[in-house]
């Protein structure tokens, strides 16, 4: 009798191990695949679909001059409390439109303006070039990395790109890895909650669903800044 519990007791404890591993296995499967919306791609993250990316011919848009008028986008660079030395990243900098305005208020740190178009790059260095500007490095980053080095950057800008992450579980990781310590990410999504935000809904993000997959990447919800016309401005830490 004994013996017989001995064996019932091991087995049961081989078929637990054996469903823990189960459940593993699906929660390592980050992405789902199914048809949604048309701008989307079809690829699904924490039930969010990710967006079609905004091709370089968008260029002309990202720089449009109403562009400080319908976000404001000198009070999103307030918000960020730019130091004089301050390392920073955008990432998915597009043609620059925040990077060189940062380059001049942080003018003894570093600005590394990253993104993946070769296009988009092309055009950095142009501006680069043309103004003379010594403190911006252009980075060519991947679908699953920025391509910074560990401990390098005090803050992160991602001005409604994150959304159009292929890997955004990955791209977390990557930023986390290249914040220093104290460092801070700033999500600017356009307002998924706010149907009067004149942009297409894959294109927008919840606050809930943003601190749901910045939480998933090991990220803490340190402040919401409330006080951009269409976008959100989250403010996350390391864990």
């Amino acid at each position: 009798m004994k013996k017989e519990i001995i064996l019932l007791l091991l087995f049961t404890g081989i078929l637990t191990a054996y469903q823990c591993t189960g459940q593993e296995t699906v929660s390592d499967s980050e992405y789902t695949f199914k048809k949604g919306d048309p701008n989307g791609i079809g690829k699904w993250y924490m039930g969010r679909e990710i967006a079609n990316v905004m091709g370089f011919q968008g260029m002309e848009w990202l720089d449009r001059p109403e562009r400080e008028g319908e976000e404001n986008t000198s009070k999103l660079l307030l918000n960020m409390d730019i130091d004089v030395a301050d390392d920073i990243a955008d990432i998915g900098a597009g043609s620059g439109y925040h990077v060189f305005k940062m380059s001049s208020m942080a003018r003894k740190g570093l600005i590394y303006a990253v993104d993946i178009q070769d296009e988009m790059l092309a055009e950095l260095r142009r501006k680069k070039e043309k103004g003379k500007i010594k403190n911006v490095t252009i980075v060519k980053g991947g679908d699953k990395s920025i391509n910074l080095p560990k401990n390098s950057i005090d803050k992160v800008l991602l001005v409604d790109v994150y959304h159009e992450f292929d890997y955004p579980f990955e791209m977390i990781a990557s930023i986390k890895n290249a914040l220093r310590p104290d460092g801070k990410l700033f999500l600017i999504e356009y307002r998924g909650e706010d149907d009067q935000v004149p942009i297409k809904k894959v294109h927008k993000m919840t606050e809930k669903q943003a601190v749901a997959e910045m939480r998933a990447g090991g990220m803490h919800l340190e402040r919401n800044i409330n006080n951009l016309p269409w976008q959100h401005c989250l403010v996350f830490i390391k864990k």
